[in-house]
């Protein structure tokens, strides 16, 4: 089965607003994998409008499912990540103002830099995942980082079958079989939610795990946090 990661950014976002430290990210990272999520995915940003670096240590120890740090390997970034040695690091091209991850890597142009980044990770343990887009080049270019596995940019997808358009998924079919014949593990992410994710589960069947954050935040707050894992967990069965 594919495994569920709930990105917990929004949580931390709510948390910031008032200053506190109401709602918990770590009590609530705790809740979700006993309601039965497969991971915890956090992207902390330079400027820690949601995550905060310290957010990422104290998870350490409280995340016994997997652990995703996802965000742009600038310096500091590495060190964190270095730091707390997650189950796995997901290089994200994000720019420092960026309000969310809006492309994949360009894994031909940047292919040095990710080449050196990543066999510092792997060196120290951690699984390593890039940010494409469901690019055939991009792919290929990904297996010559030396990554273990892609995670494929879903927004267009999401956006498209939004609009009823479920042809949206080919560039993703052709993309993980791909991906699958060059021995690169599969995952997904970003916007991806209960209307979609069981489709697009149907369509790439080699899928390792998804990050979801947005979205199932937004549907917890109708249906209840502990439901909706369960509804996901349903879907990707």
């Amino acid at each position: 089965m594919t495994k569920l990661s709930v990105n917990i950014n929004k949580i931390a976002t709510l948390r910031n607003s008032r200053g506190g430290d109401v709602p918990n990210v770590v009590e609530f990272a705790k809740d979700v994998q006993r309601f039965g999520a497969e991971g915890v995915t956090i992207h902390p940003r330079p400027d820690e409008r949601h995550i905060r670096y310290q957010d990422a240590r104290d998870l350490k120890s409280q995340v016994y499912t997997e652990y995703n740090i996802e965000g742009n390997p600038i310096d500091s970034f590495v060190k964190l990540v270095l730091e707390v040695k997650p189950t796995q690091v997901t290089l994200v091209p994000d720019a420092i103002d960026a309000i969310t991850s809006n492309a994949g890597w360009d894994t031909v142009k940047h292919k040095s830099f990710l080449i050196d980044v990543i066999k510092e990770f792997k060196n120290n343990g951690i699984r390593t995942s890039i940010f494409v887009d469901p690019v055939l080049s991009q792919i290929e270019g990904a297996k010559e980082t030396g990554t273990d596995r892609i995670e494929l940019y879903t927004e267009t997808f999401a956006h498209q079958y939004g609009l009823g358009n479920k042809e949206a998924v080919r560039p993703y079919i052709d993309s993980s079989a791909l991906a699958n014949s060059l021995g690169l593990g599969i995952n997904a992410g970003h916007d991806l939610s209960l209307d979609n994710i069981q489709f697009f589960k149907e369509n790439i069947p080699d899928l390792l795990e998804v990050s979801i954050g947005h979205a199932l935040i937004s549907e917890s707050l109708y249906l209840g946090v502990e439901n909706v894992i369960q509804m996901y967990l349903n879907k990707l069965k």
